[in-house]
């Protein structure tokens, strides 16, 4: 046994998203995205903290290009990506979760022939961050559909996204492979339950499946399929490459030791497990379809679903973890379980500015649940601290972050020491970006401070933070040394 916290080898890095960071969203090319229709309303206007359009409002935004569309902007990496990047090596970086904006390689997603102004500038970001020694870890679709497809077929909606996304991921290989060694194929895949616009370009009122749960799963029973093909793809084509899934992680109590709320929580992370299961283990648990039959859900399954799964299995785990949930049985119902859990903890006071509880404790607690039950490598694409930054001397003071960050990595220490093999850490928009659930420039993730506000006001130019400095100092030491004076 080594001494050491982290394996030699461990990928310490940051994460993006071509929608929130890109920018250019009419250079060169590019399509649109059902993300570029997503308006910023100020907080206090707002019905929800989400990222979510239904019909009404995406026909009431589409012609009129006056409002403030932030995702269009994002923080402009497609112009400064050099600059960027050399930040990311300043810090050290041995890894960069980046996307692929699916309509700059296909603008409305059934092209013949991909855009070879968008495919160019990928080899131009690659082969800026192997400049450095940085891998890339690519995401093939954050989110974003092309609007057309939306407009066309009500997006994952219809399976012929199956096929249109296989074209767009083997070409992403076939192109890449000698570039990219990890990917993945959809981001945090469970989201399609609660924001169907967002995460699968789908609008229930469009659809004619029997009710919304029925929507819901059958968008993400063809991106289960989507990704099973295209993990198929790589293993037969690019064998150096390594496929991994992406989950927005829902780690949950039981709010009390009432065997109620225990069941109840029970039931939640048998619904939640099988979002893994299909990608990990190529099959739905058992329980899903009595949870389907007695809900009253239709999915229909493509033919030959179940040799497809078991064919397209990834080869590690991946999510995201902000923070953790419990669930009550008197609040819970099975309409849809991922709506059942609450932040809700007497036992978590410290909590961010945007009311979520901090519990580095329970990042170890999740670790050691998926491997012990996947036995797979671990790795977390997506931690981090959003909040206000107050910018003043160039720099921002943010020892709010460096304390969240520090826990964390304790946590990943700590589940390493339990015997979990992660592989890797990325730590969620390591240079500012625009955030997916407010819209906005003001809820700030980053080490690096972008000047840019709500409205698109700015230079955009880069300073950096003192998280900045702290997270150089722990990838130097390989995590070894997390204190901060």
């Amino acid at each position: 046994m080594s001494n050491k916290r982290f394996p030699d080898n461990f990928l310490w890095g940051g994460a993006t998203s071509a929608g929130q960071y890109e920018g250019a969203f009419d250079l060169d090319g590019r399509g649109r995205s059902q993300l570029d229709y997503f308006v910023f309303v100020e907080k206090m206007n707002r019905e929800r903290e989400s990222c979510e359009l239904n019909l009404a409002q995406y026909l009431a935004y589409k012609d009129h290009d006056e409002y403030n569309f932030p995702f269009r902007r994002g923080v402009d990496f497609y112009h400064r990506y050099k600059e960027d990047i050399a930040l990311l090596a300043e810090m050290g970086f041995k890894v960069f979760r980046m996307s692929i904006s699916w309509t700059r390689i296909f603008p409305t997603g059934e092209e013949e022939k991909p855009n070879e102004k968008g495919v160019e500038f990928y080899h131009n970001v690659f082969r800026e961050l192997h400049k450095y020694g940085i891998e890339p870890l690519v995401t093939m679709t954050h989110y974003d559909v092309p609007i057309a497809l939306t407009e066309k077929y009500n997006g994952w909606d219809d399976p012929i996204l199956i096929d249109l996304f296989v074209k767009y991921s083997s070409f992403l290989i076939d192109e890449y492979k000698d570039e990219v060694k990890y990917w993945l194929t959809f981001n945090e895949i469970n989201c399609i339950m609660f924001e169907p616009y967002c995460a699968g370009g789908m609008f229930v009122e469009r659809t004619k499946r029997k009710n919304a749960m029925s929507l819901y799963h059958q968008g993400l029973h063809h991106q289960f399929i989507a990704s099973a093909l295209t993990v198929k793809y790589a293993h037969d084509h690019a064998p150096d490459c390594m496929v991994g899934n992406m989950l927005m992680s829902i780690l949950t109590y039981p709010r009390t030791c009432d065997p109620k709320d225990v069941f109840a929580n029970y039931r939640f992370e048998e619904y939640n497990n099988m979002f893994h299961d299909v990608m990990v283990k190529g099959e739905y648990p058992y329980s899903i379809f009595r949870y389907f039959k007695e809900n009253d859900i239709e999915v229909k399954f493509v033919d030959h679903y179940e040799e497809i799964l078991k064919e397209g299995t990834v080869d590690f785990i991946s999510f995201s973890y902000y923070n953790s949930s419990t669930v009550k049985d008197e609040e819970s119902n099975m309409d849809n379980p991922l709506a059942n859990a609450h932040t809700d903890n007497p036992y978590l006071t410290e909590k961010s500015a945007y009311g979520w509880p901090i519990d580095a404790t329970g990042l170890r607690i999740l670790i050691n649940k998926l491997y012990d039950r996947y036995h797979k490598p671990i790795f977390i694409t997506e931690n981090g601290f959003g909040t206000h930054d107050e910018f003043e001397d160039g720099t921002v003071h943010d020892d709010y972050r460096i304390d969240y960050l520090r826990r964390h990595i304790n946590a990943i220490a700590d589940a390493i020491s339990d015997g979990c093999d992660v592989i890797g850490y990325t730590w969620w928009g390591c240079i500012d970006l625009v955030s997916c659930s407010g819209l906005e420039m003001s809820k700030r993730y980053g080490f690096v401070y972008v000047d840019a506000d709500n409205y698109g006001n700015g230079t955009y130019d880069r300073y950096r933070k003192d998280s900045f400095y702290y997270y150089k100092k722990v990838i130097a030491s390989n995590g070894e040394d997390v204190d901060f004076e």
